[in-house]
């Protein structure tokens, strides 16, 4: 399993929220791109980012800031927020992020982003942000009426490169991944399924790798690492052996 560290920008620095709340914010880093450079020295392959204020807008917010970051490191940059459009995607491709990553838009317009995902195969992830099962969109400020694993499965076989699931009553919580219902959706698909929210230790990466053979192909940790909780070479480590 592939470990994901987050990068969470808000008015341009690192923050994390706790359940996507904007009014919940710590400060963990003023530099984007030393962050994202410290994760490389640390070893890590990806760098997962966020664009916060960007997801609430609807635009991006937050461009200074991953311009440092994808020039800060190495590392393939996987960007989420605020990315509603066809245009938005291929500018932040040509500027060199790997991986664009969309969750409103795949539920605002499903047609579009079964297009992105054949005309860029392996670069368009969807976001699935779930509230009790629900998705959740526009930042998290509005929950539909759709189940997670519905909207998952209208993108399978259409080249998405992963599903992301973040439960977001565990974001920023520190009180473990909601593995269940991750191993739970990763079972109903073919598509990888990335893990998102609530890791606070090194046994919650090793639950979660114990159910990888359901599909989870990978886990976002963002707190955790910023707090010392989870060590970057352990877990690193854990999710090789």
């Amino acid at each position: 399993m592939i470990i994901y560290p987050a990068i969470d920008l808000k008015d341009g620095v690192c923050v994390r929220l706790l359940k996507g709340d904007l009014d919940k914010v710590t400060v963990f880093n003023e530099n984007p791109g030393d962050q994202a450079g410290s994760f490389e020295v640390a070893g890590f392959s990806w760098v997962h980012v966020v664009d916060l204020n960007g997801a609430v807008e609807g635009r991006p917010v937050n461009g200074d800031a991953v311009s440092q970051i994808v020039g800060g490191t190495s590392l393939p940059v996987q960007l989420g927020g605020g990315i509603r459009d066809q245009a938005g995607i291929e500018r932040w491709l040509e500027q060199g992020v790997a991986r664009v990553v969309l969750g409103t838009l795949a539920l605002r317009d499903p047609d579009l982003v079964k297009s992105l995902c054949a005309r860029y195969p392996s670069r368009i992830a969807v976001g699935i942000d779930a509230r009790a099962g629900m998705v959740a969109v526009e930042g998290w400020t509005e929950t539909s009426d759709i189940a997670a694993v519905d909207l998952a499965r209208r993108f399978e076989d259409v080249g998405a490169a992963a599903i992301i699931y973040t439960d977001i009553d565990r974001d920023g919580m520190m009180a473990g991944p909601n593995v269940d219902a991750t191993a739970e959706l990763a079972r109903a698909l073919s598509t990888p399924v990335i893990a998102s929210g609530g890791v606070s230790c090194l046994d919650d990466l090793a639950a979660l790798k114990a159910v990888a053979g359901e599909g989870i192909e990978g886990v976002i940790v963002g707190r955790a690492l910023y707090d010392g909780r989870v060590d970057p070479a352990a877990a690193q480590a854990l999710m090789a052996a």
